[in-house]
């Protein structure tokens, strides 16, 4: 492992990652605070990182700037990009991570008091926690609504209606007419009222506040972590010093997320309950990505009858059977064309470019200020040096300082 450092007042001696382990075998109930860095183990980029992050991948777009992706101003003028974006996101795209297996672990020991998460991705649900015990401080892909009559649109309806193939712009819109979003918190929206009551719940009983992959540059969220009480042991996991863990009591582990977790399963004896849910997994995300590909497909609006199944298979084999012959005649005339021209280089043009893969959920911008969030919000502490700047979430508000001159943005 890389390195850890750390300290615990009771026992100055004992490495911190055995602390933590020495706490989970007693049995405490931990809240979490997590970002982004728990998610980057399936495969989901991060916001900045040079050449891979979603800020880099956004400038084919001609964006005025990156952040206005999410922002709700701009999506109802140009959605394109957005969406662009969200097919690559949405839930059965990626599978969970070992962190997030852990904390079904956790779960299922009931020592989860909650799951605080900046991220957007859904991979706590997809790994079986439960909702009760997710708090998506930014939303997420898991539902979708209408933003003209609030309406909701399931997640395959959603994900079948952004295929150009089967919608000829990929946007998917209510028989309403208007656009239909995930649940996201953009810019100028306001945060879901779950997290601001399920805080005003929990703060005074956090008893294990374990913060893990995130920059907390992103409030209210970013404050959480100074308003859980004295009494509460604080642990940092991150792949660099963040936040400010200075209590005698506060443990402080650097290093990246998954082999942390690695390490801390395998002095729970943990290994063997680990690897059965991970193989499971991957028998349900191949389980429904055959669902999704089997999904019939029409052109109405989303909350309309879709064809009839038959219907639409005996219009698809006509069509199919026509094109095979022209294509038969055309090849039987046409024997001095070259026949080694490549079908592949036809294929590549008639998709176009990959798009984009995007982060779950933090950091949009990181020196957004939520004064005007909500009346219930908590108060951001003065000496909040954050320094982590790996993270994708959606702060309610545009960003404070023009994102065109910012360049940390």
């Amino acid at each position: 492992m890389g390195a850890t450092t750390g300290r615990l007042s009771n026992n100055p001696a004992m490495p911190p990652l055995d602390a933590l382990a020495q706490m989970i075998k007693d049995g405490r109930k931990i809240t979490f605070f997590q970002g982004a860095g728990i998610s980057t183990g399936a495969g989901i980029p991060d916001f900045r990182s040079p050449k891979t992050g979603l800020y880099a991948n956004l400038a084919q777009y001609n964006l005025p700037y990156p952040e206005a992706v999410f922002d709700i101003d701009y999506f109802e003028e140009n959605p394109s990009p957005f969406y662009t974006l969200a097919h690559e996101l949405y839930p059965g795209n990626f599978k969970p991570t070992k962190f997030h297996y852990f904390q079904k672990l956790l779960q299922d020991r009931g020592q989860i008091n909650r799951i605080y998460t900046q991220n957007i991705d859904t991979l706590e649900r997809i790994a079986g926690i439960k909702d009760e015990l997710i708090v998506e401080a930014h939303g997420s892909f898991a539902t979708n609504h209408c933003i003209k009559c609030s309406k909701e649109m399931d997640n395959d309806t959603i994900k079948k209606h952004m295929h150009k193939e089967f919608n000829e712009d990929g946007i998917p819109r209510c028989s309403c007419g208007g656009l239909v979003k995930p649940d996201i918190t953009f810019f100028g929206e306001g945060l879901p009222s779950k997290f601001f009551d399920s805080w005003e719940e929990d703060a005074e009983d956090v008893d294990l506040a374990i913060v893990v992959g995130t920059s907390l540059q992103v409030y209210p969220f970013a404050s959480l972590p100074e308003e859980v009480g004295k009494d509460a042991t604080r642990i940092l996991i991150n792949n660099n010093r963040v936040g400010n863990f200075k209590r005698k009591s506060d443990l402080v582990i650097i290093d990246d997320v998954e082999k942390v977790i690695e390490d801390l399963v395998e002095r729970l004896g943990w290994n063997g309950e680990l690897k059965t849910l991970s193989q499971g997994d991957d028998k349900e995300v191949t389980e429904l990505a055959d669902a999704i590909a089997k999904l019939d497909v029409d052109n109405k609006p989303i909350d309309d009858e879709t064809a009839d199944s038959k219907k639409l298979d005996d219009e698809t084999t006509v069509e199919k059977s026509a094109d095979e012959k022209h294509t038969n005649e055309k090849q039987d005339d046409k024997k001095t064309v070259d026949n080694k021209v490549s079908n592949k280089t036809n294929s590549e043009n008639a998709r176009g470019k990959d798009a984009p893969i995007v982060t779950d959920g933090e950091n949009l911008k990181d020196d957004v200020e939520s004064d005007k969030v909500n009346a219930k919000e908590v108060e951001t502490p003065n000496d909040e040096t954050p320094e982590n700047t790996a993270d994708l979430g959606a702060p309610t508000e545009k960003p404070v300082h023009d994102p065109k001159k910012d360049s940390d943005s």
